[in-house]
């Protein structure tokens, strides 16, 4: 199975730093959900995890959270994308739960859920937290230059061999031109006897 792991805010859509707290809020950064569905027709099953302390601190609640990510499935549908599953962690920094990126706990959820291991696995962000929670796991890093992106990498410290691109649909041009077949050979006989690259 191949599985990749998105943060929300910042790599699908706009962030905010007064967060996103309403569906009219949520705006897709252009091309992501493009993106998203390139991802699908290679055979990818995309995972969001995302951290979203704004309903601790009761700026909006859940049933809220769920409107926007409603949202985001009906505009990622209407561009033939989709989106398996939504994983948030909804508690503040100072609860100290497990899951709450840079914390594993998300990350370790969506292996037990997919029933996969994450070694290898693309992990996609914009901050330092994503990438930290994706690493610690064996995922592969990707910071995305949206959202936080360009302070996350002015910052520095990103987990070894980070690979950096302007945004997601960047990421998944890179991603699906690796993963493309290799050429096949032309097995027909050229006039010397040998056999060459078509």
């Amino acid at each position: 199975m191949k599985l990749i792991i998105l943060d929300r805010d910042g790599v699908i859509n706009h962030d905010s730093d007064e967060f996103i707290k309403s569906p009219a809020e949520w705006i897709p950064i252009p091309g992501s959900l493009e993106a998203i569905a390139r991802l699908n027709q290679a055979g990818y099953r995309v995972v969001v995890a995302t951290n979203q302390s704004g309903v601790a601190r009761g700026l909006f609640d859940v049933s809220t959270l769920n409107a926007i990510h409603q949202k985001l499935h009906t505009a990622a549908q209407q561009v033939g994308a989709d989106v398996d599953a939504i994983f948030y962690c909804p508690h503040a920094a100072d609860e100290n739960c497990d899951c709450r990126k840079p914390k594993p706990g998300m990350l370790h959820t969506i292996a037990t859920r997919f029933n996969t291991s994450l070694k290898g696995v693309p992990n996609v962000g914009d901050s330092l937290r994503d990438l930290q929670a994706g690493y610690g796991v064996g995922c592969v890093p990707y910071l995305v230059m949206t959202g936080k992106g360009g302070r996350t990498l002015e910052k520095g410290g990103l987990p070894p061999g980070t690979l950096t691109f302007p945004d997601l649909a960047s990421v998944v041009d890179s991603l699906l031109k690796d993963s493309a077949p290799a050429p096949l050979e032309d097995l027909t006989p050229q006039k010397d006897g040998k056999r060459r690259l078509a």
